[in-house]
């Protein structure tokens, strides 16, 4: 058995070489599949049902997907559309494939896969104690579920469906990454652990070449092997580069789970053969006692609105970390004194990062730094975005004159690269689920539709 599997990009609307695209369609793939999405980004686009890339850069690599496709007469699988997989995330790329479809005089089935979840079978499956929370999961309750946008991600049985419904074309929402490449080789009997392997290492495109990029990888699946190699000119892989793959996004690269079951590498071998191609056999794959499906939540906790400034003065680095405790304590009474009994201090969140002093890590550095100038981004937290603007505004101008001991009169403490320097970001989600759903059937949680284009 041979099978080649095309991984044109490492998700749609990033952009790749379409030479290098063009040097994949010509060695015959027998599927093109495309992840769309992910977690990654953070919760925004799960909670506001709005994918991180625009339509585009969506509609630019979609029209080459779909060329190819016809051109080759193979399946085309996308996955996790719209960034989050939401079922508003599908429907939008459904209607670029429609858009483009006629422009380009195209002619396949589509299979539209959705996976939002309803309130009342999320409180029916909590209720029912069928909800199981993963590795540092937060506690939930059932009125969660009310407030929080949910979606489950699909394995590859809803995919394998679609496709021997005779899909050409399979648009889903939320799906495991490495469930778009494996969906067609376990149709064909391919080895399992290979196979989730394969999937694994070609998710996210051309991410284990160096130098890394969102361009593509081929694989070709054999009965006891695989080879993965690089598309773009300039790059080429490695052994190691390969196996790292297995690390990303991982804990455990020797471990991967699946909704059917876990990937173990532990005895797998990378093999070079020339500089773009690297040899992979021996990972296996062990079937779980129960199927699962993940279910991911996102919902909005507030409004927010950002002032970013700087600091070279020493004297002024040096009395940061007194002063910004005093001033959180003086904004608390600001609010009240302003707003009254209409605006609780304790809803309103007042952050400040200090670029250049141990913000990215958030946590004390392990050796102290002495930075000769800071970055200061100032995050008002509130129910409402006109709440936080307000309070962004007086928060800006106290911010510009801290008190500073050691100098006389007035004195200026932050340079503010705009006027005015209030920015207003927008609504704040948080996940509120990194939990699985146990005892599911593999389609149970997800519905399809089909039309001829």
């Amino acid at each position: 058995m041979e099978l080649r599997i095309l991984a044109p990009t490492g998700a749609l609307g990033a952009g790749f070489d379409a030479a290098a695209f063009a040097r994949g369609v010509a060695l015959r793939p027998d599927v093109i599949a495309c992840d769309a999405g992910s977690t990654d980004s953070g919760p925004a686009a799960l909670g506001s049902g709005t994918p991180k890339l625009s339509a585009q850069a969506v509609t630019r690599d979609l029209r080459l997907l779909l060329r190819a496709r016809d051109e080759l007469g193979v399946p085309l699988i996308i996955g996790s559309c719209g960034t989050s997989g939401r079922d508003v995330g599908v429907g939008r790329v459904a209607e670029i494939t429609r858009r483009i479809a006629a422009e380009e005089s195209l002619n396949f089935k589509l299979g539209l896969i959705y996976a939002d979840q309803p309130t009342e079978r999320l409180q029916q499956l909590y209720d029912a104690g069928r909800i199981r929370p993963l590795a540092n999961a937060p506690e939930i309750e059932r009125e969660l579920f009310e407030r929080s946008h949910t979606v489950a991600m699909m394995g590859v049985e809803p995919i394998q469906q679609a496709l021997l419904d005779g899909c050409d074309v399979v648009l889903a929402g939320r799906a495991s990454d490495t469930a778009l490449f494996a969906a067609v080789p376990h149709l064909r009997g391919a080895d399992p652990g290979l196979t989730w392997h394969m999937a694994k290492t070609i998710e996210c495109g051309a991410a284990c070449a160096i130098p890394p990029s969102a361009n593509g990888l081929l694989v070709t699946l054999r009965d006891d092997h695989f080879d993965v190699t690089t598309l773009a000119k300039g790059t080429r892989l490695t052994p190691r580069s390969v196996a790292a793959h297995t690390l990303y996004e991982n804990a455990d690269p020797f471990h991967v789970a699946e909704p059917s079951g876990v990937l173990d590498t532990t005895e797998a071998t990378y093999e070079a053969v020339d500089e773009q191609t690297v040899r992979v056999r021996g990972a296996r794959y062990i079937p779980a006692d129960g199927y699962t499906n993940k279910l991911e939540g996102a919902e909005l906790v507030g409004y927010q609105t950002v002032i970013i400034g700087g600091v070279r003065d020493r004297v002024v680095i040096d009395a940061l970390p007194k002063l910004l405790p005093m001033a959180k304590e003086y904004f608390d009474a600001k609010i009240l004194d302003v707003f009254g009994g209409e605006v609780d201090p304790a809803t309103v969140d007042i952050d400040y990062r200090l670029y250049g002093d141990g913000a990215v890590l958030a946590g004390t550095e392990r050796d102290p730094l002495t930075p000769r100038e800071l970055g200061v981004l100032i995050t008002v937290t509130a129910p409402e975005q006109a709440t936080a603007h307000a309070i962004a505004t007086f928060v800006a101008h106290a911010s510009s004159h801290l008190p500073i001991a050691e100098y006389d009169g007035l004195v200026s403490t932050l340079a503010y690269p705009y006027s005015p320097p209030e920015i207003d970001r927008g609504p704040l989600y948080r996940f509120t689920l990194n939990h699985v759903a146990t005892g599911v059937t593999p389609a149970e949680l997800f519905r399809t539709t089909t039309e001829e284009l």
